[in-house]
């Protein structure tokens, strides 16, 4: 359960990290091609976006961002506004608390680098009519964060400390140098040329063999997902010039729950998910419509002759149920898996497609596989290595609950 304040959030030094907007990355992304702010406004034209809707909703973050500054100077508080892109470990540790100015994605980098579970991190939805913003402060608080900061320097909040995920790995081959996917927007060679950029850049890095469990740099707070790179494809050519076909490859790893007993599968990859993230993706790749119960409930009916009521009053009672019954709490202390379509014959086998789990241990057998954390950062994940992925006490994110 979340703790109740036993005082004021006061901090002396706070670090403000701001998203990137897509009029910024569309401006970096053609300025650095030599084009023009007009060749810009043509550019997405052609592709459908409208440049004086992204530099609106620009406009809307940067005077949020602005309001959440001056309000933290006005009570005293040293602040340091850091673009995402520059946002490392020292200003994770220079920072007394973090405010995440933006929305999830923003929340899940800010997290990713913070090792201190008495520091609080606070997410501010800075544009919600565009971003959800479940790991943030309630909407009404983006045009009013002196109200919430006025709540948390009385200690009328609570603090809620979110499990997140860390990782270990041992094995053969081992590259535990990461990707940061969070400012880019990578195709599968863009991807492999990343990964190997980044052993090359940093030679002390390069592939290893670990006899011992080595811990990863990074928490993952929604989830991690393990499968062959980006979009489980490979691609082939074709005999006709400049054709190519995306196929299908499957994941080949092996699985071991709670250390139970080794398991082959072939899917098409691994998601594992703390409570925070049961509401994120995990959910959307679990949950049932209310065809599929429906469906189900009449083959049930015809089979055991049972009087099953097939009204929609039942039917969006179990549906609900159901999808209900995937989401649990973000502090305990247990991980959810999910394999996604499990290839399943003589060779390779699921006992279990999806479950509760205190510890997962996964072996690959992948030839140009990533495990890939709360989507932003990637690690190579190839035959003969080896991760263990637990929770531990220590590895828990200070946040707030503020009511709206």
């Amino acid at each position: 359960m979340a703790e109740a304040a036993k005082s004021g959030f006061k901090p002396s030094k706070v670090a403000v990290v701001t998203k990137t907007t897509r009029y910024e990355f569309e401006q970096q992304r053609y300025l650095y091609a030599g084009l023009s702010e007009e060749d810009l406004k043509q550019l997405l034209a052609l592709k459908g976006s409208s440049y004086c809707g992204l530099l609106e909703r620009h406009n809307i973050h940067t005077q949020n961002v602005t309001q959440i500054v001056d309000n933290l100077q006005r009570e005293g508080v040293e602040v340091r506004v850091v673009k995402r892109g520059e946002y490392n470990e020292d200003t994770a540790k220079w920072a007394d608390a973090i405010v995440s100015a933006g929305g999830d994605g923003t929340m899940l980098l800010v997290a990713s680098k913070v090792f201190d579970k008495n520091k609080p991190v606070i997410g501010v939805n800075t544009d919600p009519e565009r971003s959800e913003g479940h790991l943030c402060l309630p909407v009404r608080y983006t045009h009013a964060f002196s109200e919430a900061l006025h709540k948390l320097r009385k200690g009328e909040f609570r603090w809620q400390w979110r499990q997140r995920i860390r990782m270990h790995l041992e094995g053969t081959g081992i590259n535990p140098t990461p990707v940061d996917l969070h400012e880019q927007q990578l195709s599968l060679e863009q991807h492999n040329r990343a990964h190997r950029s980044s052993t090359e850049s940093q030679h002390s890095t390069t592939y290893n063999s670990y006899t011992t469990p080595h811990l990863l740099p990074v928490r993952g707070l929604n989830e991690i997902f393990i499968g062959e790179s980006l979009s489980s494809r490979v691609k082939y050519k074709s005999f006709k010039p400049r054709l190519t076909l995306s196929l299908h490859r499957a994941s080949y790893y092996e699985i071991s729950i709670d250390d139970g007993p080794w398991e082959k599968q072939k899917s098409s990859g691994l998601s594992i998910c703390t409570g925070t993230g049961s509401k994120a993706w995990s959910y959307n790749i679990n949950k049932l419509v209310e065809q599929a119960v429906e469906d189900v409930l009449r083959i049930g009916k015809a089979k055991t002759g049972l009087a099953i009521p097939l009204n929609r009053e039942v039917i969006e009672s179990v549906t609900e149920a159901y999808n209900e019954s995937l989401i649990f709490s973000p502090e305990e202390n247990r991980l959810f898996f999910s394999v996604r379509e499990p290839i399943v014959n003589r060779v390779f086998s699921n006992s279990r497609q999806r479950g509760f789990a205190s510890k997962i241990c996964v072996r690959s057998r992948c030839w140009d596989a990533c495990m890939v954390v709360d989507g932003g950062t990637s690690f190579e994940f190839n035959d003969g290595a080896i991760a263990s992925i637990s929770l531990h006490d220590e590895d828990l994110l200070k946040t707030v609950i503020l009511e709206d």
